[in-house]
């Protein structure tokens, strides 16, 4: 009999010894197949596949898909298991957006289950509350919306679903009451967010709920320690027994309205027994032959096919993958793009948002003449002849019927607004910050109105057939880690994980639907993996670097329909896990 060789335990037991004795470790190993910036191949499966950000979460999905639950069914039972295991992200306390493939109509379906603001304060009343202030404050009781997932929950349940919701609902609630560890990257972005919060504590009218809920002992959970949220559980056991009415319009909706007459919150039990999601078309563009799919504002999902039409017009492949030449297009694409989602993207219900005009071939030919290959530039303006024409957790799953969903929700900030309803285990998330207070804007605050929104989940078919779920995670990186998904895809041929693990820029300071303009050119970022020739060449273009930023969390299922299977992807960013069986 071979002896096994000692070598790899001799390794791995070097490394612990280095690492426990503070000594630096660098390098990344190399992999025998494929290229070496890929942190390993996508995961391929037959009957289903599930992503996730967490994979807990993974692992619950796919057990819905076993039991016979449909690809709706299992992003819901997973989206619930976010709330629990990864709350500083998600949670019911925040929106959700939604695509979903229907293999039996072959078509696609949207959601919008994002809340509006409460009907009892009106602008005057706001400004007023504001003062001297010209934005409304990132957390606290301004920042409310009402929550929407809940109600989305149950409308995908409805149309898609096939299992009982208690079903969906019970390994989240045995892992709120038992508790689970957290993982590093969670762990990491949760005493971040905490501390941020605790800075913040001013504008945050009671904290007490939250140090209760979310820390330990005064301290935000350390990797591997085990987290436990039993009011969540009690809270997901209401939802289970009672439907979304228990939420919107039965005790859970009269403890928030208790909390927030309490805590000095605008919301009210009646803003959320009005509260209903809103079934959407999907809006596309072509690119090189593949229709890419996103949904209409209150998003900024038509941003990514902006970008996508201006880009048509130039050569990547030839440009090369993360050339000086190539980030520079894409930065300025994405300039052009957010001049428009400034201006723009707000709630259809309460402005008039040139839709096909801003998707049209021909006004992105205007806007791609705008690009001076040599220099970036610092100031743009949104596309006036538009006018006369008219932190988050991202998952996806498929399943053995072809059905697929790529869904996203959000508390929109880590821990949103920092405040927790007495007893319920979720914070509210904060929304409603990204309302502007500058009259006449279409994204300018009113009662009863949908604020503008970072979440977008995206979606791809080709010949009619689906070709890719999938989402980037990141307030403003989302768009922009969308275009460069794509591009990896398309342009550069990678396959499903590589697109998501190559590296990535992050531009920041462009105009937002706040109100606040770009006047410098904004910032720059790039990961480690852009060479520093590339960075002297676009710094010689004008473009101001930045040290750091963030880069978004990619999840992903591609539909293989030559060998009809489904190729997953999670990348490294997260803390993540593909999964299919």
């Amino acid at each position: 009999m071979r002896t096994p060789s000692l070598f790899p335990f001799l390794a791995l037991l070097c490394l612990a010894s280095a690492t426990l004795y503070g000594q630096a470790i660098s390098g990344k190993g190399d992999r025998i197949s494929g290229p070496n910036f890929a942190t390993r191949s996508p995961i391929l499966g037959k009957h289903g596949m599930v992503a996730t950000s967490h994979p807990l979460a993974t692992q619950i999905g796919l057990d819905v898909l076993k039991q016979g639950g449909t690809a709706v069914d299992a992003a819901i039972a997973a989206n619930a298991a976010l709330g629990v295991i990864e709350p500083n992200n998600g949670g019911i306390g925040g929106d959700l957006f939604a695509i979903v493939w229907s293999a039996k109509d072959k078509k696609l379906y949207g959601l919008n289950a994002s809340g509006r603001s409460p009907k009892g304060l009106t602008y005057e009343g706001l400004q007023t509350v504001l003062g001297s202030r010209k934005q409304l404050p990132l957390y606290g009781p301004l920042s409310v919306s009402i929550p929407g997932t809940v109600d989305g929950w149950f409308e995908l349940h409805k149309r898609f679903g096939k299992l009982p919701v208690r079903t969906l609902l019970a390994p989240s609630i045995r892992y709120a009451r038992e508790g689970v560890p957290v993982p590093q990257v969670i762990a990491y972005s949760w005493q971040v967010a905490a501390n941020r919060l605790a800075t913040n504590q001013a504008d945050i009218t009671e904290f007490d709920n939250f140090r209760r809920t979310f820390l330990i002992n005064g301290k935000a959970p350390t990797e591997g320690q085990v987290f436990q949220n039993p009011d969540l559980a009690r809270t997901y056991e209401a939802i289970a027994k009672g439907g979304r009415d228990a939420f919107y319009t039965g005790t859970l909706a009269d403890a928030m309205d208790r909390y927030a007459r309490r805590a000095g919150l605008y919301l009210r039990k009646a803003d959320l027994a009005v509260h209903q999601s809103t079934w959407i078309e999907p809006v596309s563009v072509n690119y090189r032959g593949y229709d890419v799919f996103e949904l209409p504002p209150n998003g900024q999902g038509i941003s990514v096919l902006q970008m996508l039409n201006i880009l048509e017009g130039f050569d990547l492949k030839a440009l090369g993958h993360n050339s000086a030449e190539y980030l520079h297009l894409l930065v300025e694409a994405k300039k052009l793009a957010f001049e428009d989602r400034a201006r723009y993207y707000a709630d259809p219900a309460f402005s008039k948002i040139p839709v096909p005009w801003l998707l049209s071939k021909e006004y992105a030919t205007q806007r791609r003449a705008l690009i001076d290959p040599k220099k970036a530039s610092e100031r743009l303006d949104s596309g006036e002849q538009a006018l006369k024409s008219g932190d988050t957790v991202y998952l996806t799953v498929a399943d053995n019927e072809g059905n697929m969903v790529s869904l996203i929700q959000s508390n929109m900030l880590e821990f949103g607004s920092g405040m927790v309803p007495d007893g319920l285990g979720f914070v509210f998330h904060n929304r409603g910050t990204s309302f502007t207070m500058q009259p006449g804007h279409a994204n300018v605050y009113a009662p009863g109105k949908r604020p503008f929104s970072t979440i977008i989940p995206g979606f791809v078919t080709k010949n009619g057939q689906p070709f890719l779920s999938f989402g980037v995670m990141g307030g403003a990186m989302q768009p922009q880690g969308h275009l460069q998904v794509l591009c990896n895809l398309i342009d550069f041929a990678m396959n499903v994980q590589e697109a998501g693990d190559a590296a990535r820029f992050s531009h920041s300071g462009s105009s937002e639907p706040i109100g606040t303009r770009m006047t410098d050119g904004g910032r720059l970022a790039l990961e480690s993996g852009i060479p520093k020739e590339v960075r002297t060449e676009l710094q010689k273009r004008g473009h101001r670097l930045a040290e750091t930023d963030f880069f978004g969390g990619y999840q992903a299922i591609q539909w293989d329909a030559v060998n009809r299977i489904y190729w997953g992807a999670s990348e490294m960013r997260k803390d993540g896990q593909a999964a299919g069986y």
